[in-house]
């Protein structure tokens, strides 16, 4: 059953963790900041070489890490990945990420060693900011996010403990503490989230699949919708996506209904590879799909997950030896009303699918009479 594999739970797992990497761009600004006016002050009090040349490369590898974000978080959020693109994402992301937790940690440690409590103060507290913001961001990579807390707040640990004052032995202890803690929880999350997406894609029964791709049908996608509206926030919207396929019916007509199935064999696969785990993908007809996006924090959240569809659509597919290029539209409507049938929000998604290929059409006939 495609999608059911360990093999492909695996690797969308993975995939999904690496775009959450990407999601936050404003805690690496702020950390930026945070670091930029520590070391100003810690220099100023103490302008040691070595601090100096700590504090550019973290500079350095925090503006490289945002800058990489800004340049590829496009592709993260929105492009259709697999395994070796999201490896090649998480490098770009994990290797300034780690390169500033260390640089952090070493200027943590010169500075708790020079005899300027205010500054060792301000430098712990950017340490724990760095250490629950990597929680935050990178939770779904643990080996990423517990390395790079290690790496930030290890030396200056190691540094305390020989300083001879209880006061230090007890920051040290408690920060060990607060570690080894937000370690465990890494690690919890990471099981929740990998037993999230494996209950997504494997507990709905083949009764409720349709035939040919396997996807989630009509009948699911209602017994999901009724099963979560009523669980998550009131405050969080719910989007709904109606999706049918431009180009298909001249696929079918050319190559006939053999390659016809094998594209949209192909299709499912790719929409599963684009929806976030929690969300839910369905065929609804021939060439009709369904997408429920529970727990949005925007509506922003909603036009994202479109954009990635469409891009992850209209790359070629190869299909028996031919080279295949369609494209897809998509309807949606965001509501905040729990009561809302999804009936009636699938034709309201409808109609404005409907309305764009309207507005599509009238803009082509207009662009040939002029």
């Amino acid at each position: 059953m495609p999608g059911s594999s360990a093999e492909s739970l695996t690797d969308r797992v993975y995939i999904e963790q690496v775009r959450s990497l990407y999601l936050h761009l404003l805690p690496a600004v702020a950390m930026w900041a945070a670091f930029a006016l520590t070391f100003w002050l810690a220099f100023r009090r103490t302008p040691e070489p070595g601090w100096l040349l700590l504090g550019v490369a973290g500079l350095a590898a925090s503006s490289l890490r945002i800058g990489l974000t800004i340049i590829f978080r496009d592709m993260a959020l929105t492009g259709a990945l697999d395994r070796p693109k999201a490896r090649r994402l998480e490098i770009i992301f994990a290797l300034p990420y780690f390169v500033f937790a260390l640089v952090l940690g070493l200027l943590g440690a010169l500075i708790f060693r020079s005899p300027v409590p205010e500054i060792h103060m301000l430098t712990i507290c950017v340490i724990v900011g760095y250490c629950a913001g990597t929680a935050t961001s990178c939770g779904l990579r643990p080996r990423l996010a517990i390395a790079s807390m290690l790496a930030a707040v290890g030396p200056p640990i190691l540094v305390s403990v020989f300083i001879p004052d209880p006061a230090y032995l007890a920051m040290a202890f408690i920060a060990t503490s607060f570690v080894l803690g937000g370690a465990r929880s890494i690690l919890v999350r990471f099981e929740v989230a990998k037993a999230e997406i494996a209950r997504r894609m494997v507990s709905i029964s083949l009764a409720r699949r349709d035939v040919l791709t396997t996807l989630p049908n009509r009948l699911a996608l209602q017994e999901y919708f009724d099963e979560n509206a009523v669980l998550i926030s009131p405050h969080r919207p719910i989007a709904v996506h109606y999706l049918d396929l431009d180009g298909f019916k001249p696929v079918n007509d050319r190559y006939g209904h053999a390659t016809g199935d094998a594209l949209l064999l192909a299709i499912a696969d790719r929409l599963r590879g684009a929806i976030r785990s929690g969300d839910l993908v369905a065929r609804i007809g021939g060439d009709e799909f369904a997408i429920i996006q529970f727990s949005l924090h925007h509506a922003d959240e909603a036009a994202l997950l479109v954009r990635r569809i469409i891009a992850a659509i209209e790359q070629p597919f190869i299909v028996e030896g031919h080279s295949l290029t369609i494209s897809a539209s998509i309807g949606t409507v965001v509501s905040h009303d729990r009561h809302q049938p999804l009936e009636s929000l699938l034709k309201a998604a409808d109609a404005r699918l409907y309305e764009l290929k309207q507005a599509r059409r009238h803009s082509i006939m207009f662009a040939m009479i002029a």
